[in-house]
């Protein structure tokens, strides 16, 4: 009985697989309600028909038609990155931030006149201390340059060395890979392989070497105490103080908020000037880093004059 029932349902279904159309597919409407709408549908010929009927859409010429479905596919793939994970668009901007400095170390990568192992470069021990050369800047740093003036190693252009004019926070403000400048060779180690060069005239780089020469006739800094008064003279202004040198190990340091004569809304380059005699106090002494700290104003704590001196005056006048 089983088998004649599989039979006659067999039968039956035969006649309606006949009627069901293979290629043809069937209409929206037929498979959506009344009610329903369709958002999206990758039916060419329904698109078109839909819009067919728009009359607007049927005046633009094709080319227009072209760029607004190229920027419909723009906006869509913008806001598909709009959507992507967190992890995935971390990756990808990780992706694009290397390959934008890999682009920015090519450019900024100089040819040298002569190439590293050329025979045409000088020994160092040809090298004059002394010498003005013309170097090429090859890369900077954040405490300076490094400049080819054509010996076996690049000479190293500190950021103190390279104006006297204004204060030079980093070489970038003027200097850029590539710029061909004359630097003066100061200091040249041949067993080392390093050189030092500076862009300061030959009158300061002379008055330095003075001083450094006088460097054992110094005062140590073990030897300065806080509240101690010096007198000194300024020789940098920067953009945040100056530095004065008191025939100490090492130049003082004074912020110009600490000058006497500080008033809200004055610069640095007002109220100090290169050359100016100055008289300050000790406000700090850092042996191991070599630091010297120094204020402009007299220290509250220091005794002042003696009653008795004061009445005496007073009788006096």
């Amino acid at each position: 009985m089983k088998c004649i029932a599989i039979v006659i349902s067999l039968a039956l279904l035969a006649p309606a697989r006949a009627f069901i159309p293979s290629v043809q597919r069937p209409a929206l409407t037929q498979i959506f309600a009344e009610g329903d709408t369709i958002l999206y549908s990758d039916d060419e010929q329904e698109q078109e028909k839909k819009l067919s009927g728009n009359k607007r859409w049927a005046s633009l010429s094709p080319s227009v038609k072209a760029r607004i479905r190229k920027e419909g596919q723009e906006r869509a793939v913008i806001n598909k990155k709009k959507r992507e994970p967190i992890a995935d668009k971390k990756r990808r901007m990780m992706m694009h931030y290397k390959q934008a400095m890999a682009e920015s170390k090519s450019q900024s990568r100089v040819e040298r006149p002569f190439p590293t192992n050329s025979p045409d470069r000088t020994t160092l021990k040809d090298m004059i201390v002394g010498e003005i050369y013309n170097g090429t800047v090859i890369s900077l740093t954040n405490f300076g340059a490094y400049v080819d003036i054509g010996s076996e190693c690049d000479g190293l252009l500190h950021v103190s060395q390279i104006s006297r004019q204004q204060f030079v926070e980093h070489p970038r403000q003027l200097l850029k890979p590539g710029d061909v400048i004359d630097v003066t060779l100061v200091k040249c180690g041949v067993d080392m392989k390093k050189m030092q060069v500076s862009m300061l005239d030959q009158e300061i780089l002379a008055e330095e070497n003075e001083e450094e020469e006088e460097f054992q006739e110094r005062i140590p800094l073990e030897d300065l105490s806080m509240d101690d008064e010096l007198w000194g003279e300024i020789k940098r202004v920067t953009s945040f103080g100056a530095y004065v040198e008191l025939g100490a190990t090492v130049q003082g340091w004074m912020h110009f908020m600490d000058h006497v004569e500080f008033d809200y809304g004055k610069e640095p380059s007002d109220l100090m000037k290169v050359g100016d005699r100055i008289r300050c106090w000790v406000a700090n002494v850092d042996e191991e880093r070599e630091r010297l700290k120094l204020t402009g104003n007299r220290p509250k704590d220091l005794p002042g004059p003696r009653r008795e001196m004061m009445r005496k005056a007073d009788v006096e006048y």
